[in-house]
């Protein structure tokens, strides 16, 4: 399991890797001290897992974590006992509070290690969104819609609907068109979540989503859909 550190205080990092020394199946790969360093650090080394200390200069740990295009598994250390909730409001691997205690860390690493053994390589990809205070882990298999709202887009998982700071075009860069289908300027629909798709009198297609969202495909995008769907 390949980790890395980021916490702006040396101690810190020196503490977690002093408890890190007793599981060699942990591999450290490297450190960052500040949330830029952090999501630079995750885009060039691509960690298993990432251990992320809450406050930190220049931005927070959510932050951080907000910035990414897909995040890590995470475990969330902190000396502030008032951020252990949100921490697991966000469906954090765990959440560890400074002084860490070696107890504490190998249940941490076990969980991990069993939440990874039941994914296997099929291990789905998440996002991270912060609306206000609120933050989710989404695995991006279970968002059914896109939705642009200005340079923000909407996204609906479940019950939920918040918005995060990505345009349509920044999302549909990253999304694989395999499973995610650009219907048109305002949305972009997860494939698995269409229950029916049918001709409207544009020359497009209306679709009809699992929770009976509506979402009208363009006459220019109809035929695209069709391919991709062998309709």
């Amino acid at each position: 399991m390949r980790a890395l550190l980021i916490d702006d205080e040396r101690l810190a990092r020196a503490e977690l890797r002093r408890l890190l020394a007793a599981h060699p199946e942990v591999e450290i790969i490297g450190e960052a001290v500040n949330a830029a360093d952090g999501v630079q650090q995750i885009l060039a080394l691509k960690p298993d897992l990432i251990f992320l200390d809450v406050q930190m200069p220049g931005g927070s740990g959510f932050d951080m974590l907000a910035a990414l295009d897909e995040a890590p598994e995470v475990i969330f250390t902190t000396a502030f006992d008032q951020y252990a909730l949100q921490a697991f409001e966000v469906n954090a691997l765990d959440y560890l509070q400074k002084p860490i205690q070696a107890a504490r860390m190998a249940a941490a690493l076990q969980r991990c290690a069993m939440r990874q053994h039941a994914a296997a390589s099929a291990a789905p990809k998440k996002l991270f969104i912060k609306d206000g205070e609120r933050c989710w882990f989404v695995a991006l298999q279970n968002i059914r819609l896109f939705e642009s709202e200005g340079n923000y887009a909407r996204v609906h998982f479940g019950q939920y609907q918040p918005l995060m700071l990505r345009s349509l075009n920044q999302l549909e860069e990253k999304l694989d068109p395999q499973h995610f289908f650009r219907a048109s300027r305002r949305h972009i629909v997860n494939l698995s979540f269409i229950e029916q798709a049918r001709a409207n009198e544009s020359g497009g297609l209306d679709l009809t989503l699992r929770d009976s969202l509506q979402v009208e495909v363009s006459r220019r995008r109809a035929s695209q859909f069709k391919a991709l769907t062998n309709l």
